[in-house]
């Protein structure tokens, strides 16, 4: 229970629990705080104190079950299962080297799956929440950890609330606390004191940390935080770190399965056939078969899969598009059409009033950008229209945004063209802070999409009290009776209004409407039935967004990448199509309204979204239609939002693209992908690293299965035509060791190959294994089986022991690696070049470290007792290079002829 203000300990904050029964101004008072919030020194103390505002995010698997995890696998159990054989037959060294081989894989799964998990863990530290709090008596925005009892916060739609607050004010708020109360109606709050008892559900007073801001605008002051919350005290809440894994490492787990249970049925049958047919013994068919099993599983295989994806998703955060979910990389590599919103998106974002147009007097207004600079619009020379000057106080009073300066440059905490209104407001000589105070602000209908306009009432004398309305021009028109001129009110003229509002419309302006009234005496609030009828009109503002020069680039690398650009905004339709042209969107680029769509349904719906580029005046239900019309058709959606509203379609479109600047923590939550600079650049850039991620996993696909195959391949053809293993299942684990911990984890690494965004999309549904890919896995791994067994043959046939024959084998197959690498580095484009060749850092690093193994399992006797290898002279050396080379010039020659005939994936 709160003390009364003289008996409260006024340190023990985070004890406190039952507020909602007691008066604000209570609170306010034993908590130490005011009305205006803490002083920035007082919050670094209570910092100290308190300690972050912020509940533990789940415990990650302890380290000992995540190594073991890595034994959790149908490959591996294959490997197990082959060295309790080996070791029944008493191959000691051969049981030892295949167990190596399987904790070798799992060390190096656990080290690099830790190392992701800590990049993945930062990257969604990236988009800690902010919120919005009174510090020093000045709206600041701070991260939502750093919260103390005793702060004033800001809250409104699409908010999350970022602690437990008391609420102190409020208006139209309602707030969804399903995730605590199971409530699926979202609770309408107040600020009068609620019933000692009621329920958690009940309490109308407060505002719990993590629900979720439906509509309207409140303030409240913290009064808990971290784990003192109540979601803090709920401990099925906290989730654990984000599992590495997605639909396309399932499918390779799933092909693991499947792959397990082919294998040991074949190798049932060639051990009955070795035994019956060829005159095997049982325990030489037996080695025989076990070497067959090691060569064919690719046991690195999800591990550096899973790292692929990993630092695809840390090349993206560096490009300023954070993902939220693992699967969203794969899901962007196959995006065929963006969804985009256009202000700040594909616009600067940095609004500037260009335009003041009143009765008879248009103003052009210099300068861009929130700095007032020396662009003053009234010079002493130029008489000041009262008209004017009106409507700018009308922009200044209605608005909640401020302007601050860092020292080299302007920003604005609040709406961007609020922000410009305070900009245009210093141009005409008036002092913010000094006209808010004159014209204080009594009460106000917040803005809402379904309404469009916001109304404040101000306070002039105690007598005089007059309502501002600033809203979408059509809105605020349908409000007024009578329009302000220089000498007066008169009629409101709607032709003259239109015609103003079209021409500003057609240069790419987004203009607002405004209008006032004067209210009756002792008037303190104010509601819709206020200002539906008799306002009158004050004029517009019309604002420049310019587009991004770098959207203006990204949009054409869209286009040549195949993939379609739509531009969907609540903006007026000429301005739309006006900035649509200046992005290179089309000369004269089609443009529907909201209205418009209302009338189409079905074939025409589909038809008219498939040939439209730009969609204004919409609502998110405009947008949600909008993204299904296009999946029906089978195209994969981005879809960028920042609003509470836009939160269906992002769940709806296949990649959901929250802004990270204006974005609300409603619209993250729903996406996969966060912006971080809200810039339209940053999706493009993010779908060229989801194509190149897709691509270096072809490439370790590609480069792996080869590898085992040529393996089988000699295996096999041993069995079958009864001639001396070419390899033992040690010497195959070796290979399959030294290969994919290095060359194959190397190509994760891959830069984009050139033309990645010339390319048109893959199908969503095509595999990993596609045409191309498959033939060379089957070319590949009959070529290098087959000059594997040549070598062998020819170093038998010149009199070489069988050792020394199985250890040019075993080199062969290395040196054909390191070239196919090279030439597999590059799918859709010849290796003969010198980009090709050069390799990257990466590259070198591994084949520095092959070429060191591959030298001690040559040359050091300990590595020829376990493996059985014997030292090889230069000459021989010599020819297995060649021989490498010579494969690598072949396959090139085969890309160039062959790569043509299979269609674009």
């Amino acid at each position: 229970m709160l003390a009364a203000p003289d008996t409260a300990n006024q340190e023990d904050y985070q004890t406190i629990r039952s507020v909602h029964d007691r008066d604000a101004a209570h609170v306010v008072a034993n908590l130490a705080s005011t009305y205006q919030g803490l002083s920035s020194s007082e919050s670094e103390r209570r910092f100290r104190q308190h300690g972050p505002n912020s509940i533990p995010t789940g415990t990650r698997r302890h380290p000992v079950l995540r190594f073991l995890g890595h034994f959790n696998n149908a490959l591996i159990y294959f490997l197990l299962a082959g060295a309790a054989a080996a070791a029944a037959l008493g191959h000691v060294i051969d049981t030892g080297v295949i167990l190596a081989v399987v904790l070798v894989n799992a060390v190096v799964g656990f080290l690099q799956e830790g190392k992701a998990e800590d990049a993945l863990a930062a990257i969604r530290n990236m988009i800690a929440p902010k919120a919005s709090v009174l510090r020093d008596g000045k709206r600041v925005s701070v991260p939502q950890a750093n919260l103390v009892p005793g702060d004033v916060v800001l809250i409104e739609a699409g908010d999350r609330v970022p602690a437990d607050l008391r609420l102190l004010r409020a208006r139209s708020l309602r707030i969804d606390e399903a995730i605590l109360t199971g409530e699926s109606v979202a609770a309408t709050k107040h600020t009068d004191p609620v019933d000692t008892n009621a329920a958690l559900g009940d309490r109308r007073s407060l505002a719990f940390s993590g629900t979720l801001v439906a509509t309207g605008q409140g303030t409240g002051i913290v009064y808990a935080t971290g784990l003192q919350t109540e979601i803090g005290r709920i401990s099925e809440l906290l989730g654990g770190v984000e599992e590495l894994t997605t639909p396309l490492l399932r499918q390779i787990n799933r092909f693991g399965q499947r792959f397990t249970r082919f294998a040991f049925a074949g190798a049932a049958v060639l051990f009955v056939f070795a035994v019956t047919l060829r005159g095997y013994q049982w325990d030489e068919a037996l080695m025989a078969v076990v070497a067959l099993a090691v060569s064919l599983v690719p046991e690195g295989l999800p591990a550096v899969i899973t790292i692929t994806l990993a630092i695809g998703v840390q090349r993206m955060a560096s490009r300023n598009a954070v993902i939220r979910r693992l699967p969203a990389v794969e899901t962007l590599g196959a995006t065929s059409v963006i969804c985009s919103d256009k202000t700040g998106t594909l616009t600067r974002n940095e609004m500037t009033a260009r335009r003041v147009v009143t009765v008879g007097e248009t103003l052009i207004v210099e300068g861009s950008g929130y700095a007032p600079g020396a662009d003053l619009l009234f010079p002493d020379t130029d008489p000041v229209d009262n008209a004017v000057l009106l409507l700018i106080r009308a922009g200044l009073l209605c608005n909640d945004a401020r302007l601050r300066t860092d020292g080299t440059a302007w920003h604005v905490e609040g709406d961007p063209m609020e922000g410009a209104l305070v900009t245009l407001a210093m141009k005409a000589a008036f002092d913010p802070e000094t006209e808010r105070a004159d014209w204080a602000r009594s009460d106000e209908i917040p803005f809402d999409a379904a309404h469009r306009f916001m109304a404040t009432l101000h306070s002039v004398s105690p007598t005089e009290h007059v309502v501002l309305v600033k809203g979408a021009p059509e809105a605020v028109l349908a409000m007024c009776a009578r329009q302000e001129a220089s000498d007066g009110a008169t009629a409101l003229d709607s032709g003259y209004w239109s015609d103003q509002i079209a021409q500003a419309a057609a240069q790419g302006e987004r203009v607002l409407g405004f209008a006032m009234r004067h209210m009756p005496e002792g008037t303190a609030r104010i509601d819709f039935p206020d200002v539906e009828t008799g306002l009158t009109f004050l004029g517009i503002v019309g604002f420049i967004d310019p587009p991004r020069e770098d959207a203006i680039a990204a949009i054409a690398e869209c286009a040549s990448a195949g993939i379609g650009v739509r531009m969907i905004t609540g903006d007026h339709a000429a301005t739309a199509k006006a900035i649509a042209r200046q992005l290179g969107l089309g000369d004269d680029p089609a443009v529907l309204t909201g209205h418009d769509l209302d009338q189409l349904s079905g074939d025409d719906f589909a038809q008219a979204v498939r040939d439209t580029i730009v969609f204004a005046r919409t609502s998110p239900e405009h947008k949600l239609r909008i993204v299904q019309a296009l999946q029906a058709e089978g195209r994969v959606v981005a879809m960028t939002g920042d609003g509470v509203n836009d939160a269906p379609s992002l769940k709806q479109a296949d990649v959901g693209i929250a802004m990270g600047v204006k974005g609300t923590e409603a619209a993250k939550e729903a996406s996969e992908m966060v912006l971080m600079d809200d810039n339209f650049t940053s999706i493009v850039a993010a779908v060229h690293e989801g194509r190149t991620v897709h691509d270096n996993i072809r490439k370790v696909v590609g480069w792996t299965l080869p590898t085992n195959g040529g393996e089988a391949l000699t295996v096999i053809l041993a069995i079958l035509f009864s001639f001396a293993m070419p390899m033992t299942p040690v010497q195959i684990l070796w290979v399959n060791l030294i290969l994919a911990a290095t060359l194959g984890l190397a190509l994760a690494f891959e830069p984009s190959e050139p033309g990645v965004m010339r390319r048109a999309p893959r199908r969503p549904d095509a595999g990993l294994l596609t045409p191309f890919i498959l033939w060379r896995v089957i070319i590949v791994s009959i070529m290098f089986a087959a000059i594997s067994l040549g070598v062998f043959f020819w170093a038998l046939e010149q009199g070489r022991d069988l050792e020394t024959a199985r250890t040019m084998v075993v080199n062969t197959l290395v040196i054909l690696e390191i070239f196919y690498l090279f030439s597999v580095r590059f799918l859709h484009m010849t290796s003969f070049t010198f980009t090709g060749v050069k390799g990257t850092t990466p590259v070198w690093i591994a084949l520095a470290v092959v070429v060191t193994g591959q030298l001690a399992f040559t040359y050091l006797p300990i590595m020829n007792t376990i493996f059985g290898s014997r030292p090889l002279t230069f000459a021989e050396g010599a020819l297995i290079v060649s021989l490498g080379a010579a494969s690598f010039v072949l396959l090139e020659f085969e890309k160039r002829f062959v790569r043509d005939r299979f269609p674009d994936e």
